[in-house]
């Protein structure tokens, strides 16, 4: 394990940059800093899902994916470093795969919202996805492992499953989006 923190504040990051974990140092509205700092904001917004009243299992995933968030951000702080792979994405799409199973097809958008806990997958996942699009840009001045692009594709995906799923749990049926309703 490496160095634990023993203070918090350094002083170091007050002139706008800060340290990545190859020693190097960047501005802090840097791509890559913007990329492991969505990364970080999406890992608390699961936390937030996490504290409330969930089914064992779905914590237990959700306890899963804050550790690859956290892998991944370790991989987009220190560059070359390699974190997330196939067995993540695969993992994802089978929880994925074994809720949408239970779920009613799609004919039309839904809402964000229903239970908490589905409002706050629903939060997530656009966090995710800007996550993701932080990836992409960095992407275009560097190399970023495409498994890291997958996995938060794929998690955005599962979030919004996630929701849906919830809701059924809760007996919450999908709000529909309806075309020029209020038009």
């Amino acid at each position: 394990m490496g160095h634990r923190l023993s203070k918090i504040y350094t002083r170091t990051g007050d002139d706008g940059c800060t340290g990545l974990g190859d020693g190097s140092r960047v501005d802090k509205d840097d791509a890559r800093v913007e990329a492991f700092g969505t990364v970080d904001e999406l890992n608390s917004m699961l936390g937030i899902l996490a504290a409330q009243s969930l089914p064992a299992e779905v914590r237990e995933g959700i306890n899963a994916i804050q550790h690859d968030l956290f892998d991944l951000g370790g991989e987009l702080c220190v560059p070359e470093l390699v974190a997330i792979g196939d067995g993540h994405i695969r993992r994802l799409e089978a929880w994925l795969d074994t809720m949408n199973a239970e779920l009613g097809y799609l004919e039309e958008f839904i809402l964000p919202g229903g239970v908490p806990a589905a409002a706050h997958c629903h939060l997530a996942r656009t966090v995710c996805r800007r996550a993701e699009r932080r990836l992409v840009s960095l992407a275009r001045s560097t190399a970023v492992n495409p498994a890291a692009l997958q996995y938060l594709n794929r998690l955005s995906d599962l979030l919004f499953v996630l929701a849906r799923h919830l809701n059924r749990l809760a007996g919450e049926a999908d709000v529909l989006w309806q075309r020029g309703r209020n038009g």
